[in-house]
């Protein structure tokens, strides 16, 4: 008779441990380690089963490319990659509240009149989902509802319904496989769960999307192996205060990575943005200081946002640091850059950073425009309000390049710019009548924005704050 073993498995990271511990010592993780149901030990030695042989082909031959079912949701479509591929497995991640349900909803809505689609909800009852979809005007779509979350049920109706082209599971975290003693939403039960209905979707050939909670570090729930499971990882963003949400694209087999869509939460449900650059800006004012204009790309798509900063006085020994949108380690490095290589000192004042419109920026080529934005708000000079910036700022001061300069300037020449300032390029990018101004050096953006030697900020603690930067390093 085999063996019985019983394993304890870390509910955060899972990390399986022979013995039960406090302290995860994958994670680090206090009271995460939970024991469940023994497993049968499979026999050693090749002795003991063999199995079958398999045969490999080469990279050349003849194969059926399977044709993309498109939504119609041109935002969803862009960030699958041109549509979702048959056979495969997407997983949909976001906050409580976000709108995750409502986005699969309508794309099921959406493609339910060309092939069949399916709706498991293993959180809602059916009428619960029925007034979801009145309130969005979605009633009449034929979309076949079922509230289940046993496994093993639902893949006896969906082996029994051969026809099925896009099956959702709403949520992955409240399926559970009978034949373990775990609870659902733990570690082995998600990974059991993700790993049935995904082997099944591969074999009938139906598109799985399944829908996950995020923790509150904001990665996905369960073990960090569904991600690698499927085929597909997209992450729903998007703050409280703000109608808008970003769809990006984590992890794609069949198209690009980091690719965003971009939604407005509306109350007849999410609504695609097909200009996102101009929505982000439409609430800007010019002659502002403080308030400097990124060109940016997120995946393929060139996308224009607002950079604001606020210098101010601090009257604490440890100046606050506050940013939002952007990266606080990165934020700091510009100041220290600017204090060391540009005389700017702003050491002694609080220094507040935002990204209007709820956007998280994470590319380098923002580090020029925080700069900009920053010098602006020291001293109380507006950037030129038809000017956009973008570059990448090395410790010593230099301006580095970055990638698609002619994509950044072609959209801002769309949205009416005329003047760029960036990194020097030998390739001579232009788009339109729009004016470029190259700076290979931190120091000559003091000059651009204006700042003159010895020049007093308004601020009456200006000097006790060392805020006005010393002609003699500013341009040595």
């Amino acid at each position: 008779m085999a063996r019985t073993i019983a394993s304890f498995t870390c509910q955060e990271c899972g990390a399986v441990h022979n013995k039960w511990t406090g302290r995860c010592d994958g994670c680090g993780a206090w009271n995460s380690v939970v024991e469940e149901a023994p497993a049968e030990q499979a026999p050693k030695g090749l002795g003991a089963g063999k199995g079958h042989s398999i045969s490999f082909v080469g990279l050349t031959g003849e194969t059926s490319d399977a044709t993309r079912r498109i939504s119609g949701i041109s935002e969803f479509d862009r960030v699958c990659g041109g549509g979702l591929v048959p056979g495969s497995a997407v997983l949909i991640g976001g906050d409580p509240g976000i709108g995750k349900s409502t986005l699969v909803l309508q794309v099921l809505s959406r493609m339910a009149t060309e092939t069949p689609c399916s709706y498991i909800s293993g959180e809602e009852a059916i009428g619960q989902i029925r007034m979801r979809a009145t309130r969005l005007g979605l009633s009449e779509a034929p979309v076949q509802l079922a509230a289940a979350t046993n496994v093993r049920d639902i893949i006896t109706t969906l082996e029994s319904t051969r026809n099925t082209g896009i099956v959702v599971i709403d949520s992955i975290q409240t399926m559970y496989v009978d034949s373990l003693d775990s609870a659902p939403g733990t570690v082995s039960q998600v990974r059991a769960s993700a790993q049935e209905l995904i082997r099944l979707a591969k074999r009938q050939g139906f598109t799985l999307l399944l829908v996950g909670h995020v923790t509150k570090e904001g990665a996905i729930a369960g073990p960090r192996v569904l991600e690698h499971m499927v085929d597909t990882v997209l992450y729903f963003e998007g703050e409280r205060g703000h109608q808008f949400r970003l769809l990006r694209g984590i992890k794609n087999r069949y198209g690009a990575t980091d690719e965003i869509g971009v939604f407005e939460m509306t109350d007849r449900g999410l609504q695609e943005v097909a200009n996102p650059s101009a929505l982000f800006l439409a609430e800007r004012r010019g002659n502002v200081s403080g308030a400097v204009v990124f060109a940016g790309i997120e995946g393929t798509r060139p996308l224009l946002v607002e950079i604001q900063a606020l210098v101010a006085p601090s009257s604490l020994a440890t100046p606050r640091r506050a940013v939002i949108g952007w990266d606080s380690g990165r934020l700091a490095m510009v100041l220290a850059v600017l204090e060391t290589r540009c005389g700017v000192a702003l050491a002694g004042r609080d220094v507040y950073l935002n990204v209007a419109g709820g956007l998280k920026i994470n590319e380098p080529a923002a580090d020029l425009a925080v700069a900009a934005a920053l010098l602006s708000a020291a001293s109380d000079i507006p950037a030129p309000k038809d000017a956009v910036v973008f570059g990448e700022i090395g410790l010593s001061g230099e301006i580095r390049g970055v990638s698609q300069t002619a994509l950044r300037l072609k959209e801002a020449a769309k949205l009416g710019f005329n003047q760029a300032v960036k990194p020097p390029s030998a390739k001579g990018e232009r788009a339109g009548n729009i004016s470029l101004t190259e700076i290979s050096h931190l120091r000559e953006l003091l000059t651009v924005l204006g700042w003159e030697p010895g020049r007093q900020n308004n601020d009456q603690n200006s000097e006790k704050n060392s805020a006005t930067p010393r002609t003699e390093d500013a341009y040595s």
